[in-house]
């Protein structure tokens, strides 16, 4: 039988919404129109789509559900801004996003705050049960994913322009240079996966048993230095450092760097536009490929999504995100004998594919494709980024993508065999 909520639990219920909500604006604030209409490639989306698809989800999926006698704002936005929900409908196609002129920035502007009046009421006039204060949450929860595409994915469209605009402008903090060391760690049996109070995604669970044998981890993520130098070394050009598709896929699309470096070596383009390359900062915007073949030429190789669950396990989800300002992965404070940056900065790659923990079971209905259907050929990152909301990370956290995705904050941490 689930339980209503107390007074001071919607209290929080109303902040909470109101806190994300007004985040998702402030992060659309600094850019014009014309940047929030554009698309720049299949897998990234205009801003215009992530403020009205995050507004879509509460109406579809709370609203229209669960608000008596609800009457849709637009049946149209029921098709436009679904993702990729087959069971609750058709959609339009995600690479053509970018051609939907129609509604206008204005009109989703105002579309969100319909339904933000309406989420509103709603909250003030429903005694939650426990499963509609899930849906709430898990809103709450996908919309922060949102705040972190929309970052990604203008930093992408922006980056095709030759004047490499900047998002905002930002401060470039202090860089030491700091030693990587080596962390051993012993076999043990370690328990992961959620359990317990709070919210986690059904990817999460079920918490199970895994035996993890001896071995090493990098203290800190790998560098911009270390990478240049893995360049210079012909990186690029030793086809025995790469998967055989990865191979392929380098010579197809002529990658010779990251994304976002700049043809001289000495600068990338950050969302405050063009910046000297730091050095000590890791190096970020890597795919699956890249970070494999440098542990690769190394003498490492990528750790298990276990062994850096059971290292993020036993350190407070603290670093380099969203809050602090910086918007770009930054230097590790000096050394102190313990792993460093497991949180924020860049989500690391790691060599687990994608798939379900012993006993999974997705969501039901319609929220069940959330996770559950991706569970396919698409590996797993951990630990957040500097564009991630800290209070949306955990240690449990499992992020995923395809290998060759190069867009996000994604980076390295090396591991060998004890």
């Amino acid at each position: 039988m689930s339980q209503p909520q107390s007074a001071a639990a919607a209290n929080s219920a109303f902040l909470d919404y109101l806190s994300v909500r007004r985040r998702t604006a402030e992060l659309a604030a600094p850019l014009c129109v014309e940047d929030q209409v554009i698309q720049s490639m299949s897998d990234a989306s205009p801003t215009k789509w992530h403020l009205a698809h995050t507004t879509w989800f509460f109406e579809r999926f709370i609203l229209a559900d669960h608000a008596p006698g609800y009457v849709p704002v637009n049946e149209h936005y029921f098709y436009l801004f679904n993702s990729y929900y087959n069971t609750v409908g058709p959609m339009h196609t995600r690479p053509h996003r970018g051609l939907l002129s129609r509604p206008t920035v204005a009109e989703i502007n105002e579309y969100r705050a319909l339904i933000d009046e309406r989420m509103l009421d709603w909250l003030d006039a429903t005694t939650l049960s426990d499963s509609q204060q899930f849906l709430l949450t898990l809103g709450l929860n996908h919309e922060q994913q949102h705040q972190e595409l929309i970052l990604t994915d203008i930093k992408h469209a922006l980056a095709q322009n030759p004047m490499l605009p900047a998002y905002t402008q930002l401060s470039v903090p202090a860089s030491l240079s700091t030693p990587m060391n080596c962390i051993s760690v012993a076999e043990r049996e370690c328990a992961n996966g959620f359990e317990g109070e709070g919210f986690a995604f059904d990817n999460e669970t079920p918490r199970h048993k895994v035996q993890v044998y001896a071995h090493k981890l990098a203290d800190r993520l790998v560098n911009n230095g270390e990478y240049l130098d893995f360049i210079k070394d012909g990186g690029y050009a030793t086809s025995e450092l790469w998967l055989s598709e990865a191979w392929s896929v380098l010579q197809e699309r002529g990658w010779q760097r990251p994304i976002y470096w700049q043809d001289d070596l000495a600068s990338e383009y950050t969302l405050s536009g063009r910046r000297a390359l730091d050095m000590n900062a890791p190096v970020c915007h890597l795919s699956l490929y890249e970070a494999d073949a440098f542990a690769r030429w190394a003498g490492a190789r990528l750790p298990t999504e276990t062994e850096l669950e059971c290292a993020a396990a036993e350190v407070a989800v603290e670093g380099n995100f969203y809050e602090s300002g910086a918007l770009h992965p930054v230097a590790p404070e000096q050394a102190n004998g313990a792993l460093r940056q497991l949180f924020g900065d860049v989500w690391e790659w790691t060599g687990s594919s994608y798939g379900p923990y012993p006993g999974f079971k997705p969501l039901a209905g319609s929220l069940g494709e959330y996770n559950g259907k991706f569970m396919c050929s698409q590996h797993v990152l951990r630990g957040g980024s500097c564009v991630s909301p800290q209070s949306h990370l955990r240690a449990t956290y499992r992020n995923f993508f395809y290998p060759d995705s190069r867009w996000q904050f994604t980076g390295v941490r090396l591991a060998s065999d004890a």
